[in-house]
């Protein structure tokens, strides 16, 4: 059969791989003039900097992948794994480095709060049932209301009408670690104050199985996918831009390319944002459900501001990444999920690749990201004159926190907006994540994999089930696959 493979983020990537090994015949378009969708790879100046998606768990999705290609991980990437996976630190210098050693996190609580070691305990094995029925979700596809009714009862067992914050609240006093062990969804694009406990699973499964890094940047996992997917016998295509999801008789028949080009095929797989393919792609009178009405009533994740950068001296007391937290916590996440204003202070996630591989940057220099989590398009920021200011701020803060004389050694810069990810990604409202997970918009509450407008359409990626974060974009691959596979 002929599918169309629309975007090549992980998902389209995952995808692709998937229906090329059951036999198809596979076409996968990018817009941009690289694979990788949000993992997009700047160079500049001797820098390799990764655009998106940087920290990596679950490796065995990544081994899946290639194994039911016939082909080994290692091939074509080499996983290396992190330690510590971060270290969180607090505006009082306050530091917690946080890695997989039961022993070393008990010391970090114990510096923190002695007295909630117990209560750590106590987290982690309720913990452990949360993670159980979450990621036997992952993979399995939840298009049926039947599939949704399989599962109540234990996400009603697991109160999961709680948030991620309000869960970590019940086991731990101290807000330093109630922060510390729910910040996780602001990994996926959600909020720890709404989105639902159970993406309190991503402390479990870092656990489990640990925090790891593809040597050569996240982009030498892309890379490695996509000459998987070539060797196997798959066609790309790069700087084609579709225009239009034709359909015929009610089902995806192919896609009509900004250059007039038709590609016919018996499927179609859209990796690129749910709400823009909805939108944008599908003409109105082919969408029952997915009305611009229905499109514009859900809740979408915030956007994000990212600087990349590299200096010419190396910062050796920083570690592969940081979590920096500002000074408020939940007064600040109000500003940027609730009230989308632009507020003075932030919450900071600092990527530095070259203490893990230095091949990134010249000798002796370091190649780095900032990234800020701020509010999507629906607030009214204009980010053509914010960003230059909202960019001096934080290099001023990194700089009198944690990087001495850091505006002297930068040596090569840009950076992104929410207006990038509305323009250059195609993401509805600029968003960074697709959906916003919350409950009521979780599984057969999130839009489906299986369109229920367009017969023979399929969506992976984040705005789609299971979510965001690699692994849950890898896995919206596999359940395509499945899909597909069943019905072809």
């Amino acid at each position: 059969m002929k599918i169309v493979v629309i975007g090549s983020g992980f998902g389209g990537l995952a995808a692709a791989i998937r229906l090329r090994a059951q036999g198809h015949d596979v076409t996968m378009v990018e817009k941009r003039d690289r694979l990788g969708g949000r993992a997009y790879v700047y160079e500049r100046d001797g820098f390799k900097f990764d655009g998106g998606p940087t920290i990596i768990t679950a490796p065995w999705l990544i081994d899946e992948l290639f194994s039911i290609a016939g082909r080994k991980t290692s091939d074509y990437v080499e996983l290396v794994k992190i330690n510590p996976f971060y270290n969180i630190r607090w505006a009082d210098g306050t530091v917690f480095s946080y890695n997989d050693d039961r022993e070393n996190l008990y010391e970090q609580i114990a510096k923190i709060a002695p007295e909630e070691i117990g209560n750590y305990k106590k987290f982690s094995k309720d913990l452990g049932e949360i993670y159980r029925v979450g990621f036997e979700l992952i993979d399995q596809p939840f298009d049926t209301v039947t599939s949704m009714l399989k599962v109540v009862p234990q996400m009603i067992k697991l109160r999961s009408d709680r948030s991620v914050y309000k869960f970590a609240s019940r086991y731990f006093k101290n807000e330093k670690l109630r922060e510390a062990f729910s910040f996780h969804p602001l990994l996926i694009g959600g909020n720890p104050f709404t989105a639902t406990s159970i993406y309190a699973m991503i402390h479990e499964l870092e656990q489990k199985f640990g925090v790891w890094f593809a040597m050569g940047g996240t982009g030498a996992l892309v890379k490695g996918l996509g000459d998987l997917f070539t060797d196997t016998g798959g066609k790309t295509r790069l700087e084609t831009e579709v225009d239009e999801i034709r359909i015929k008789n009610g089902a995806a028949c192919g896609v009509k390319l900004k250059c007039g080009e038709i590609l016919e095929a018996d499927a179609v797989v859209s990796n690129a944002d749910v709400a823009f393919t909805y939108l944008n792609l599908i003409a109105p009178e082919h969408r029952r459900k997915y009305t611009n009405k229905k499109v514009k009533s859900m809740t979408y994740s915030m956007s994000l501001f990212v600087i990349y950068f590299g200096t010419n001296r190396k910062y050796e007391n920083m570690a592969h990444h940081e979590i920096l937290m500002g000074k408020r916590y939940k007064g600040l996440l109000d500003e940027i999920f609730v009230d989308k204003t632009l507020a003075e202070d932030f919450s900071l996630y600092l990527h530095r690749p070259t203490s893990t591989d230095a091949s990134l940057a010249p000798e002796g220099c370091d190649s780095w990201y900032v990234l800020s989590p701020v509010p999507h398009l629906e607030g009214k920021i204009d980010w053509e004159t914010q960003a230059k200011p909202y960019r001096d701020s934080i290099i001023k803060y990194l700089e009198e926190h944690y990087m001495p004389d850091l505006s002297k050694h930068i040596v090569t810069e840009t950076h992104i907006d929410p207006l990038h990810f509305r323009d250059t990604l195609n993401s509805y409202l600029g968003n960074a994540f697709g959906v916003e997970p919350t409950l009521m918009q979780s599984a057969y509450l999130r839009p489906h994999n299986r369109s229920e407008d367009v017969t023979n359409l399929y969506f992976v990626g984040a705005g789609t089930h299971p979510g965001a974060g690699m692994p849950g974009v890898i896995s919206s691959g596999k359940i395509v696959g499945n899909m597909i596979g069943k019905a072809f």
